[in-house]
């Protein structure tokens, strides 16, 4: 038998969130994104969702053991070289997910705090959105709230970009190091999203909205694009921006299409990329 001399990998990343049996949020979203940008991707499952275009049935946790058996088998044997974190439905859970990133030393984290689904669920208790801000956003590279999610965390609606960059100064005393405040539920023509990180500027990205019915998915998306850019090399903003590229173009891709009766999935598969390879 002769010895195979490996010279490569490929750029890897896991996500830690919840199953959405519909496939258009979630891990099911995050891997198509990981994949349709020439990454590697893993998951560790957070909880089961029963759930379409038209809403949320059911939700069964994961034991938080589980979870963490999940996260050591894909680290020891493979490695991560970015994270994406997604629904975290539970104390237990945030806490084993804290935990397995200090003794894993995972660097490159993106938190998105998953709170409200498209369809109005809640998916997260207020005990455990207290032990997100207190153990994950610290350990986080960025989090990425949308205005909703922001409004929980500061405890007030947000209806401009004044309001939008006042909280995201809030989150970043609350210990979060860097923030994506996402401006796509204000009202008008433009899309307004906020990048600040801790002793920075605000860097403000603005677009045309694109009116489409199909954005379910969409936070988990911009997230993992997040995720898979800083697998690839990226700074912070350089994969902040490259993401929400991306993004948009996968919204207009899918804005056509019917996919059930609600709010349809994005076209995570607008523009696949060949999957990388990274000199080991």
């Amino acid at each position: 038998m002769t010895n195979q001399v490996f010279e490569f990998k490929y750029p890897r990343v896991l996500s830690i969130a919840g199953s959405d049996s519909g496939g258009g949020a979630g891990i099911q979203a995050d891997l198509k994104t990981f994949s349709a940008l020439g990454c590697y991707g893993m998951t560790a499952i957070t909880a089961l969702t029963a759930q379409n275009t038209l809403g949320v049935r059911s939700i069964h946790g994961v034991p938080p053991q589980m979870l963490l058996d999940q996260i050591d088998a894909v680290v020891e044997d493979i490695g991560v070289d970015a994270v994406k974190i997604g629904m975290l439905h539970s104390p237990e859970i945030v806490h084993a997910v804290a935990e397995a990133i200090d003794r894993h030393a995972l660097e490159r984290v993106v938190l998105d705090p998953v709170m409200v689904a498209t369809s109005g669920a809640v998916l997260i208790d207020n005990p455990a959105i207290a032990a997100l801000v207190r153990e994950l956003f610290g350990r986080a590279a960025l989090v990425t709230p949308n205005l909703d999610e922001a409004a929980l965390l500061v405890g007030r609606p947000l209806d401009s970009e004044q309001a939008m960059e006042i909280a995201a100064r809030e989150l970043l005393a609350k210990g979060a190091r860097a923030v994506l405040l996402k401006g796509g539920h204000l009202p008008g023509d433009v899309v307004s999203d906020l990048l600040i990180t801790q002793g920075g500027v605000p860097h403000w990205m603005r677009a045309p909205r694109i009116h489409s019915a199909n954005t379910h998915g969409t936070g988990c998306t911009l997230s993992s694009a997040i995720a898979s850019h800083l697998a690839l090399g990226l700074s912070l903003t350089e994969a902040v921006e490259a993401a929400r590229v991306y993004i948009r173009g996968a919204l207009e891709a899918g804005a056509a299409v019917r996919t059930g009766a609600g709010s349809g999935p994005l076209n995570h598969s607008h523009a696949p990329q060949v999957m990388r390879l990274i000199p080991l």
